[in-house]
């Protein structure tokens, strides 16, 4: 495989990116609004959906820097859309993206099966749940950051992780990914 990016490759990216910024938007009108009723730390048991196009995108695409633009853009978007958190969204798109794709890194991005995609969501939730006890939860006790950062890399490591590489399944049985890889191949776990 190799891993210079074609148009259909950058286009794919950029659709991914583009329809989980609009989630994202969606999604934090979500957290901002009926889910704020959940105190902190629990409401972070769905923080994982911010995170699944940093698995998404590799598991899909297959080369370098998938996850982190396919991140950024989505986190792009959502700014444009008008995120609550404004620019500090971008920020976050980015380490997400870095932290996500770094399970596949490590394995010189030759496994795309469920163990990498679930650590690509936990590494992306343990980057989140970072940026957000600097940025935000500075004064919890670390009892409390710590059953937050708890709670946000499992909902990581399920929807992001687990949720990315399921995604990715049906996405391939119905076709659309026939000239990547991801629909070529047999399910592998």
């Amino acid at each position: 495989m190799t891993n210079r990016w074609r148009t259909v490759d950058i286009v794919v990216v950029a659709a991914l990116g583009a329809a989980f910024g609009v989630i994202f938007w969606a999604w934090s009108t979500l957290w901002e609004g009926p889910a704020n009723a959940i105190p902190l730390p629990g409401r972070a048991v769905i923080y994982g959906v911010w995170l699944v196009p940093a698995v998404l995108g590799p598991l899909i695409i297959r080369k370098p820097g998938a996850g982190v633009l396919t991140e950024f853009l989505a986190a792009l978007v959502a700014v444009v859309l008008g995120s609550p958190w404004g620019l500090l969204t971008i920020l976050y798109g980015l380490f997400q993206g870095v932290a996500g794709e770094f399970a596949f890194a490590l394995t010189a991005y030759r496994s795309y099966r469920l163990p990498t995609a679930v650590l690509g969501g936990v590494l992306a939730g343990g980057a989140a749940a970072l940026l957000d006890l600097i940025s935000f939860y500075a004064d919890w006790s670390n009892p409390t950051k710590l059953a937050y950062t708890g709670i946000v890399v499992a909902s990581a490591a399920v929807i992001a992780g687990v949720g990315g590489w399921l995604l990715t399944r049906a996405l391939a049985q119905t076709g659309v990914l026939d000239r990547f890889p991801s629909g070529r191949e047999r399910v592998a776990v």
